[in-house]
This record gives C-alpha cells, sequence and structure tokens, in this order.
C-alpha cells in the first residue's frame, strides 16, 4: 500500500513532513511517496537514515502557501504538490494523501480531481474529539459552512462509517448538535434532519446540546461546519489556555515543584488524550479516495500517525461502505430534499385555506 504525503504542506514543511514520512515507513512498513520539490526532498533525506525504508519522491515544482487562495491554487498551480499528489491517488499509484497544508486548497483540489463518491452531495472534515469515554467524530469540521438538512444526514452516515469501521464502534451512537433536546428546538434545517434522522437505520438518539459533546454519551456529532469548526478551535484555545494556567498556578516554589512531581503522571496522560497528534489528522469523507487533513502546525509524529490513518482508511474499505449505507438510506435523502417540516407548513396552510372557504360558504 502506497500513501502520498505532501512534503511540502505544513507551517514547518519540508522538515517535519519528510521526518513524519519517515517514521510511518519505518514504523508501520508503508511505502511513502514524498511529492513536493524534488530537490529539496532529497536534501531533507539526507539528514536520515533511509536504507531499506520503502520510499520514493514524485516531483512537483509547485506550492500552495497556508494563506493562497485555493481557488486561485488550483486554477494556476497545476503542477503543485497538493495536486500531483491527488493524481496519484486517480492514477492507482496510491491509495491515499496526507497533507498539513492549506485544506482549503485539499478540500477543493480533491473534489475537482477524484471527484464525490456516489450518494455524496457535500464531502466533510470528520474530526476527532477527546470524550470521557474514549473519543468522538465531529462533521462538519469546517468544510461546509451552510448546509442543508440532507447534507446533514449524509454526515450523520458517514460518521456512522468512520466509527464503525476504523474506531471498532459495534453500533455507534450519532448525535444532532442543537440548542436543546427537545424537537421543538433547532432552526428549520436541524428540525428537518432530526425528522429524516429518527427513521434512518443507524443508531440515532436524537439533539444533543454542547455540553454532550465531551462527555461521551455520543459515539458521532453532527452539526455544519460553520458550528463544527467553532467547536473544534475553541478546543484548541481552551486546551491551551488550561495548560498555561495551571503552569501560572504552579509557581516556583518547593511544595509546587513536589506537587507537580506528583501530579506529572495524570497530567501527562491528559495531554497525551487531548492532543491532536495523537490522531494525526481529519479525514476527508465523501470523496472518492482516501485523504487526510492533518494541522498545519503538525509535528513529525502527527505526520507519522495521518499516515497510520490513511492506511487503516483503505485496508478497512471506508469509502465502499459510506457508498453502501448511502444506498440503504436513499429514500429517507430524498424526503430530506423535500423537507418534512415545510411539507407540513404546506399541508395546515392549505387546511387553513379550505376552512376559511367552507366558512364563507
Amino acid at each position: 500500500m502506497k500513501i502520498a504525503v505532501d512534503a511540502m504542506g505544513g507551517d514547518y514543511a519540508p522538515e517535519v513532513t519528510v521526518e513524519g514520512a519517515l517514521l510511518a515507513a519505518r514504523e508501520f512498513n508503508t511505502h511513502v511517496i514524498l511529492v513536493g520539490n524534488k530537490e529539496v526532498i532529497q536534501r531533507e533525506l539526507l539528514k536520515h537514515n533511509t536504507k531499506g525504508l520503502p520510499l520514493s519522491v514524485k516531483h512537483a515544482s509547485q506550492v500552495i502557501g497556508m494563506g493562497e487562495s485555493p481557488s486561485e491554487g488550483l486554477r494556476k498551480k497545476k503542477d503543485s504538490s497538493i495536486r500531483v499528489a491527488f493524481e496519484l491517488i486517480k492514477s492507482g499509484e496510491a491509495k491515499g494523501l496526507v497533507s498539513a497544508g492549506n485544506s482549503g486548497a485539499v478540500l477543493a483540489t480533491g473534489i475537482y480531481i477524484l471527484k464525490k463518491l456516489e450518494g455524496v452531495d457535500r464531502p466533510a472534515i470528520a474530526a476527532l474529539l477527546p470524550t470521557l469515554k474514549g473519543v468522538s467524530v465531529l462533521l462538519d469540521g469546517g468544510a461546509n459552512v451552510v448546509c442543508k438538512s440532507s447534507h446533514l444526514v449524509q454526515f450523520g452516515i458517514m460518521g456512522n462509517v468512520y466509527a464503525r469501521y476504523v474506531l471498532g464502534k459495534q453500533d455507534p451512537k450519532v448525535g444532532l448538535l442543537s440548542n436543546g433536546e427537545e424537537d421543538s428546538k433547532g432552526n428549520d434545517v436541524t428540525r428537518d434532519a432530526h425528522v429524516v434522522l429518527k427513521n434512518s437505520f443507524i443508531n440515532y438518539i436524537g439533539y444533543i446540546e454542547g455540553m454532550d459533546v465531551y462527555d461521551g454519551s455520543v459515539d458521532v456529532v453532527v452539526c455544519d461546519g460553520f458550528v463544527g469548526n467553532i467547536i473544534l478551535k475553541i478546543s484548541e484555545g481552551l486546551v491551551y489556555a488550561l495548560g498555561n494556567t495551571f503552569k501560572t498556578e504552579m509557581g516556583n516554589g518547593l511544595r509546587s515543584k513536589l506537587a507537580y512531581l506528583l501530579a506529572k503522571k495524570p497530567l501527562n496522560n491528559i495531554k497525551k488524550r487531548y492532543d491532536y497528534s495523537e490522531y494525526g489528522g481529519a479525514p476527508l469523507l465523501g470523496i472518492d479516495g482516501v485523504c487526510i487533513i492533518s494541522h498545519g502546525n503538525s509535528s513529525a509524529r502527527a505526520i507519522k500517525n495521518a499516515v497510520q490513518m490513511a492506511t487503516r482508511f483503505v485496508s478497512n474499505r471506508v469509502n465502499p461502505h459510506i457508498i453502501e449505507d448511502l444506498k440503504r438510506n436513499q429514500e429517507l435523502q430524498k424526503a430530506a430534499k423535500i423537507s418534512p417540516i415545510k411539507i407540513w407548513e404546506q399541508i395546515k396552510e392549505k387546511i387553513i385555506h379550505a376552512e376559511e372557504k367552507w366558512k364563507d360558504k
């Protein structure tokens, strides 16, 4: 199995991306294709012992910068490391891709080159969140700022597949994020999706609130990309703030140092659970291929774990399972597009109109 790594993507590329790819090749015996400027990559490889490692290099003359417009990069940089890596998947030379580069460009290029899976309207970013009971999947993590109810239904189905076949959850619990647990809560989009998901074959438990995201009551959290991305950024900021607050409160005295020594192991365990590098990155679900989007600030360890995640997606046949489950739910998806709530409102209007006509007569 060959996995392409965008060697030029990320805040610390190519040093960190090359190192992470080599760690993956060494630890998992995965054949890694480093994509990017050949001369630059080979210069980095000279810093490491690569003897016997399953490794190859694919030249790409251009790089889409972190701050560049995704559409501009897609249109003008046809030999970018991101695009060349996706072309490797399209040709069958690679089975998956890992990139810590411009996430918007990765999303746009992935959809353009590989197209969407059969039955998918909107691909979504599926991020892993640590909970009191392990991890949960949140999607969408930022690919779709504005969503229809049918998109949320598809997110629920795709998240269910991820949790079942990659995370090993036997019967994943799926919840739709809203501003309350009652059926009357939410907006038109969430209420429509809620009606459809209740009749789906997945283990949908209903609405969940923000305070339920981290308690492990669900395995899959469904929301639009606007809300999902805010949740992810708030989570990162909170972990950072709590860590710094702890350091400040501990001080430099002898008692503080002794307390830290006693608490060091559990603190490290907590840090490990909330460290994004443990998970490697977030898969882009819904495209006809495997793509893991890593954090721009990724370490070599994060890249290594992202490569492992990509291999798990391929070996567990996640995409065929998504197509299969979407087909099983085809009629419900049609219902989501029709919008049950709007239909009921139309029926009520007709009833009221008929009653008024009858009264007039």
